[in-house]
């Protein structure tokens, strides 16, 4: 079967690999297929065992074939934020001496011009959003192919990450077999799913909560601002379990699973637990209270060391407030707990199609649609990114190739062939409350 009208998402996890096959038509999105498989080499969401990495996407990529009948050699991947850098970027070209018409290399040039910076030798641009383009000193210009003029410019952001998340990550999947057609930072994926309009445009935060780390990612304008990782996740929760109770990490997991609860005031306390105890030959029985505290603790104290950073960016003002998402996302009561703790309406995000309604599967989700909602710069963009060739030929000579020199404020974390696409395009937004964009003017408002 031709598959040159699927999106297929690979999101490497630290527990589960999950692949998630759409296929585009008539501008409507419908999930085919699904796979997912135990994570292997696989550590706080980054690859640490290429071979062992390789093996779980290839198991995976078999479940999703199987299940959507197709074969997959294309996938939109995941970058996980550890260690991101967001910045703005400006370059500029001479089309040619005289007018002439701007052509798709031309918009290839200036995107390549705008990536030249001085960026550290460890980092690599994983993704480049063009913003406006200029045209003879005409702005704002969402296209200018077709346009005719003597200088094009354009202005964007670019996103950046170590290059050793990025490399193994893409050794693995040609390992697997794989090409990879997009590689999107997750959070930029998630808001494509976990937000509506209204809380894209006036800005929200996506807390993504997996096994391995936890992320809070500042939407505003549509446009990814701020990420910062907490390094730990679910596993820690039910490490926690086993040692306070001595039982396995197996029980553990059980226990979460059926029986936790991150709200321990509104916890059972009559409601009893039977727990094996390593060493012992007879279960013990706990509360439904006390296992719920034990949960809380750890939540809490995530949730707390990421408040900081989220208030000293002023994002908690932000009226989408927080959505929460990822595998942990799914425990009873977390809603309730980043109320009491972020002080701002909280909400949940699960995907509504048949077979994924799991907070887990929000990121595959998110990598297809990103996909299939890319217009045409967005490809381009994508294609500069990946070291897409530029035919110098097929215009004027560009003596003037070059970045424009720009101070450059930062948002850091702290400790090809492409296949049809469904292309619609994006609203025009409304005005913005005045202050939020004074606020957000550090931001690249």
């Amino acid at each position: 079967m031709d598959n040159s009208e699927f999106f297929v998402g690979l999101d490497i996890g630290t527990n589960s690999i999950k692949v998630v096959v759409a296929e585009a038509s008539d501008d409507k999105l419908s999930v085919v297929g699904v796979g997912s498989e135990r994570s292997e080499g696989v550590s706080r969401g980054v690859i640490v065992d290429i071979d062992k990495a390789a093996g779980a996407i290839k198991r995976a990529v078999k479940k999703a074939e199987t299940q959507a009948n197709i074969t997959i050699k294309e996938v939109v991947v995941g970058i996980s934020a550890n260690m991101l850098q967001i910045e703005k970027c400006q370059g500029m070209i001479a089309v040619g001496t005289q007018s002439k018409e701007i052509t798709e290399n031309d918009v290839r040039q200036v995107m390549a011009a705008a990536m030249i910076q001085n960026l550290p030798s460890e980092r690599e641009v994983v993704s480049l959003l063009p913003k406006q383009f200029s045209v003879d000193g005409f702005n704002n210009i969402r296209d200018p192919r077709g346009m005719i003029g003597v200088r094009l410019e354009m202005k964007g952001i670019i996103y950046t990450a170590p290059k050793t998340i990025v490399h193994n990550t893409k050794k693995a999947i040609q390992k697997a077999g794989l090409h990879i057609v997009h590689k999107v930072i997750t959070p930029m994926a998630l808001s494509q799913v976990a937000l509506n309009e209204g809380e894209s445009d006036f800005g929200a935060i996506i807390i993504d909560m997996g096994a391995g780390q936890t992320t809070a990612s500042v939407v505003h304008d549509h446009n990814l601002k701020l990420s910062t990782v907490d390094f730990e996740g679910g596993d820690y929760v039910t490490h926690d379990i086993s040692v306070v109770l001595n039982t396995t990490v197996e029980n553990a997991t059980q226990l979460k699973l059926y029986y936790g609860t991150a709200d321990s005031a509104n916890a059972d306390t009559d409601d009893t637990i039977s727990v094996d105890v390593v060493g012992k030959s007879e279960p013990e029985t706990i509360s439904e209270e006390y296992l719920s505290e034990i949960i809380e603790a750890r939540l809490q104290q995530i949730f707390t060391r990421l408040k900081g950073p989220l208030q000293d960016a002023g994002a908690l003002s932000l009226p989408g407030g927080i959505v929460l998402t990822g595998g942990v996302a799914a425990t009873s009561g977390i809603g309730e707990l980043a109320k009491d703790v972020f002080g701002v309406k909280v909400r949940s995000y699960v995907p509504a199609q048949m077979g994924m309604r799991y907070p887990s599967y929000a990121l595959g989700l998110g990598l297809v649609t990103y996909a299939s909602n890319l217009n045409d710069i967005g490809i381009i963009a994508d294609n500069v990114v990946n070291g897409a060739a530029i035919n110098q030929t097929d215009s004027a000579p560009r003596p003037n190739v070059q970045p424009v020199p720009e101070e450059q404020p930062k948002a850091t974390q702290k400790p090809a062939e492409q296949p049809k696409k469904a292309s619609p395009k994006k609203k025009q937004k409304g005005s913005r409350m005045e202050g939020m964009k004074n606020f957000w003017s550090k931001f690249f408002d």
